[in-house]
């Protein structure tokens, strides 16, 4: 059995990032290197290009960067019930759904909630309401189920749009922000690449690249619109019980073909993000080691004992402890070290999570 507390680490408060870096790439990266034993330098993300050709000299081939271009929405909305009681909706895969498709959303203040009932969303000055949404009750139950999530049925209005229109961003609980998200947190918890709307988190990795970089960096884009599932903590007694819900995936003919190419040429695959990690390897795992193009949903959790097929390299921020995604990072780089990393970069006053500083990974043995 593999406990959570395997991936268990202390962390200051006050290493919590709560707000980004002045300039994208000023943020610090750490890279570990694996060279049969554990390797780190202390860099910024600025210097990537640097480090890279350091991979290309001891690897003969420069990494191909693999990055997910998915856009967050603004999934956290407040509706009102016809008695006037307000309920908080963050709704967990947002997609373009008008009257008679099902919404799936995590709720607060909906214990009182009755079957049937309608609520209102409305507009930004109390207009008539941007969307209508019938309450079908908790999800049922089975594997795939998501016990948090509550089930609607939109009666009016288009979801998207009215996300689009009066929703609010959908920070970590971990950012402090008594008012809300602001101006800068819009622009910041979005990367420059981001194209599909569909995440309710931002793939945190891609944070730290700007315009200058993306103009010289070779990247392939895929797509995997992140849900809130994947950041929960392990809360069962083996990870590999552990569940993030289903999320979306796309994978264009033209990335698919890149990325192939760059694996028959034997150069490394970098993947900027966990979410990237986890929708190429789902793709391989589906099509006999071969990335193809296609649409489709994953629930893929990467637990000890798997073999990475794709992945060589991993640009991902400092994860929560206990959590799935720290988990991959130990998966892919070595539990004891990673964990000595994490150690390592606490002494070194690092930053902390979605907000904060980043890791370069090279995949051990």
């Amino acid at each position: 059995m593999f406990s959570p507390d395997d991936y268990d680490f202390e962390l200051p408060t006050e290493q919590i990032a709560q707000a980004p870096a002045s300039e994208r790439s000023a943020a610090r990266m750490f890279v570990l290197a694996e060279a049969g034993a554990a390797v780190s330098t202390h860099s910024r993300v600025g210097a990537l290009e640097a480090v890279l050709d350091g991979v290309a000299e001891a690897r003969g081939q420069r990494p191909l960067i693999v990055v997910n271009d998915s856009r967050v929405v603004p999934a956290r909305i407040h509706v009102f019930r016809a008695t006037g009681g307000r309920v908080e909706l963050l709704v967990v895969d947002p997609a373009a759904l008008g009257p008679g498709a099902r919404v799936r959303a995590w709720a607060r203040g909906a214990r009182r909630l009755r079957e049937g009932e309608v609520l209102r969303l409305p507009g930004a000055h109390g207009e008539t309401a941007l969307l209508e949404l019938r309450y079908l009750g908790a999800e049922g139950e089975g594997e795939a189920a998501d016990s948090r999530a509550r089930v609607f049925e939109i009666v009016r209005g288009q979801l998207l749009d009215a996300l689009e229109a009066v929703g609010e961003l959908p920070l970590p609980p971990y950012i402090a922000r008594p008012e809300g998200p602001d101006a800068a947190d819009r622009e910041r918890y979005q990367t420059l690449y981001a194209r599909h709307r569909g995440s309710v988190a931002a793939p945190t990795a891609g944070l730290h690249f700007d315009a200058a970089m993306l103009e010289r960096l070779e990247v392939a884009p895929i797509t995997l619109h992140v849900g809130p599932g994947t950041f929960l903590p392990m809360d069962t007694e083996d990870v590999r019980a552990h569940r993030v819900g289903s999320e979306r995936y796309s994978i264009s003919e033209a990335s698919a073909a890149r990325i192939e190419a760059a694996r028959a040429e034997g150069r490394p695959i970098l993947a900027v993000g966990t979410t990237a990690t986890r929708t190429l390897e789902s793709v391989a795992l589906a099509n006999g080691g071969a990335i193809v193009p296609g649409s489709g949903r994953t629930e893929l959790v990467i637990t000890p004992g798997y073999r990475f097929s794709v992945v060589d390299l991993l640009l991902t921020n400092f994860h929560l402890p206990r959590s799935s995604l720290l988990m991959l990072v130990c998966c892919l780089g070595g539990r004891e070290r990673v964990l000595a990393a994490y150690a390592e970069a606490v002494a070194a006053g690092y930053r902390f999570y979605s907000y904060g500083d980043c890791m370069l990974v090279e995949r051990s043995g």
